[in-house]
């Protein structure tokens, strides 16, 4: 990476991780522990997670965030979590506008945006991700979707505490198939440009990660790449050893 931003490595545990599963942050906060991180290191597990998890991974430097959050702070919202408890938990990140909250749920732009201005009101960092389907990529279309989720779902202003945001080709998200040195440099050049121009210094400045399929294997080859500032990764967060390594290739 040839920029001073300090990266980011968030790990995202989607619906997988019970209390039992806390003794592989146990074991990741031990190996942080010998070998401080060159990076920011965010878990996002489960909300039941959230305050154990938090207790455990924080002398270790393991900050903690969410997997989404409601636009309104409270209200009669069966089953949903705010922006606010999330934050009350320990948390200091949240992740907005996943590709499969987008597919499954049908979030829109809107939403996202609404959902992130809720996390900065609160005081999160939002993790806004934004990303093309395969048949987008086919069509030539993935500049242009990619730069209409950013003006959409990105606010008007972002803040003292900033976004970062999470580049996910969508059609790469679990399938082990990661796109070209050269499609990932493109995108995240078009995303740095993009932000740049709408935000100035801040958007200059703002970490822009990678989120389709990092794993140890190809980490190191993937953070390498101009304006990747991290990565924010799936499957292999779950295992302290697999993490660690990717956490270790910055």
């Amino acid at each position: 990476m040839t920029t001073p931003i300090t990266p980011l490595i968030a790990g995202n545990w989607k619906m997988n991780g019970t209390n039992a599963s806390l003794a592989e942050v146990r074991r990741l906060s031990e190996l942080l522990t010998a070998t401080p991180p060159r990076c920011t290191v965010v878990i996002c597990p489960p909300a039941t997670l959230l305050a154990p998890l938090n207790a455990i991974a924080a002398p270790s430097g393991i900050v903690v965030g969410g997997q989404d959050c409601h636009p309104m702070p409270s209200g009669a919202h069966t089953g949903d979590v705010s922006a606010q408890m999330i934050a009350d938990a320990g948390a200091q990140y949240v992740i907005v506008g996943h590709s499969e909250r987008r597919a499954r749920y049908g979030e829109t732009d809107d939403l996202v945006r609404g959902k992130a201005v809720a996390a900065m009101t609160a005081g999160l960092t939002p993790i806004i991700c934004v990303g093309e389907t395969e048949a987008e990529r086919r069509d030539g279309k993935a500049e242009e979707i990619v730069a209409g989720q950013l003006a959409n779902s990105v606010p008007e202003q972002i803040g003292q505490l900033g976004i970062v945001i999470a580049y996910e080709p969508v059609w790469a998200i679990g399938s082990g198939l990661t796109p070209t040195s050269d499609d990932i440099a493109q995108m995240h050049g078009t995303i740095r440009r993009l932000l740049t121009e709408r935000y100035g210094e801040a958007g200059a400045r703002s970490r822009i990660l990678y989120g389709g399929s990092m794993k140890p294997a190809n980490a190191r080859e993937i953070l390498d790449i101009e304006n990747v500032n991290g990565g924010l990764v799936g499957g292999a967060s779950l295992l302290a050893n697999d993490f660690h390594a990717i956490i270790s290739a910055v």
